[in-house]
């Protein structure tokens, strides 16, 4: 590989892990948030719904601007985006600046999502992407995991005003001495910009998107919704990161209400502990992949998801602790097999049902309301129940699903 397709690579790597970074905080932040603004679970369900609404409002548009203004120019206005937001929550830490920072933020990264793909492609080699994706992944993961623990260091040591450790003599000074969670902002500023930053000094390689890259005609969108499967497996995507999130946002305060942990430290290494498992499973699904058809896999991961999310609900208070983070393994399969599936389930258009398949994130942002406002009138425990809807709604999938293609194995 050349240096300056490497240099890219290398970008494109560290772009996966900022998103993830500043993408999977809420969890290990629902607490201390609801507590700050004193929150209904209603009102905290309006976090990941202001984030991951804008998913579903720009993924479509973005990939029409990036075919306009190209990859370089909306990866600074992405990460511009993220900037704005985190600082402008950082300057002034209301509930309403916060919901709109969350909604920029989002936007970013939406904008980010829809640009690195194809450039990874390009950059790194058609030949290399297989391997690069998973990579990506393996990256995303492990920034999932960092983002909480580096929550835990802040708040921990601000609140216990350790001023001589790194950062924290800082932080202490520009956050409100109640909301030292709004540390995090700040870090999350500090990057953006930096990213801002590196992405105006690298010089981009020309992108020529292939056709299922392209985001498509009005009439190739028409031409999809009269097809049922392009809507189910929209609700598939949709389903998913509702119960992604529908996990991982509320796990924290679950732990708190029903057994007492300290969502600053364990409720924190829960949520990272789930997005690391996650990291593992999907390493654990690509093998599986190789030996047996998606389907199946898909519907076996299914069922231990529901399973360990039982557990998490029902069970002791170190069985709950567990079970959830464990969740995340069984989950990892889920996003990749129903894009995998949905693709290659229409012989055209598949840049346009791929615009549509991300609309689907959205998920995460309806579901957090759902199980928000469920919990308002009963319990957070009967409001998170919700998830086993989504994910027997996953567990279809893997048995009225028939794609044109089949995943290959090494029995073919």
């Amino acid at each position: 590989m050349k240096t300056k397709s490497l240099l890219i690579v290398i970008l494109i790597m560290l772009t996966f892990f900022v998103i993830s970074f500043l993408t999977n905080i809420l969890g290990a932040l629902n607490q201390k948030v609801s507590e700050s603004f004193t929150l209904s679970e209603t009102m905290a369900g309006l976090l990941p719904f202001a984030f991951f609404i804008a998913y579903g409002i720009m993924s479509i548009p973005s990939g029409f601007l990036v075919e306009k203004y190209g990859e370089k120019r909306m990866m600074m206005l992405a990460f511009l985006f993220a900037f704005a937001g985190a600082l402008g929550f950082a300057l002034s830490p209301g509930f309403n600046v916060f919901i709109i920072s969350l909604f920029t933020i989002g936007a970013g990264m939406a904008t980010l999502q829809v640009v690195i793909n194809p450039l990874l492609r390009v950059s790194g080699g058609e030949v290399h992407y297989a391997f690069n994706s998973v990579l990506a992944q393996l990256i995303f993961g492990l920034a999932s995991f960092v983002s909480p623990q580096m929550y835990t260091y802040l708040v921990t040591n601000i609140d216990k005003g350790n001023v001589n450790k790194p950062f924290i003599g800082l932080m202490s000074g520009l956050v409100p001495s109640s909301m030292s969670w709004v540390s995090v902002y700040w870090i999350f500023a500090l990057i953006a910009i930096l990213m801002v930053v590196v992405v105006a000094t690298v010089r981009f390689p020309k992108v020529e998107l292939q056709a299922d890259e392209k985001a498509g005609t009005k009439d190739s969108y028409l031409e999809l919704f009269k097809n049922k499967y392009v809507i189910l497996y929209f609700l598939g995507i949709f389903a998913y990161v509702g119960s992604e999130q529908g996990i991982s946002y509320w796990m924290s305060k679950f732990l708190l209400k029903y057994h007492g942990f300290n969502p600053d430290i364990a409720g924190a290494d829960a949520v990272s502990y789930f997005w690391g498992l996650m990291t593992i499973g999907g390493v654990l699904g690509l093998i599986l992949m190789k030996l047996y058809d998606s389907k199946p896999i898909l519907r076996w991961f299914t069922i231990l998801a529901m399973i360990s999310v039982a557990a998490g609900l029902f069970g002791s208070a170190q069985v709950s602790l567990w079970a959830f983070p464990v969740s995340g393994i069984f989950l990892s399969v889920m996003y990749p097999t129903i894009v995998s599936l949905g693709l290659n389930s229409v012989a055209k258009h598949h840049g346009s049902f791929a615009g549509i398949l991300m609309t689907g994130i959205a998920g995460g942002a309806v579901i957090q309301i759902l199980i928000g406002a469920i919990s308002d009138i009963t319990s957070l425990k009967t409001g998170m129940l919700f998830i086993f809807i989504t994910l027997g709604y996953i567990l279809s999938i893997s048995f009225w699903a028939k794609p044109l293609i089949t995943n290959k194995t090494i029995r073919d």
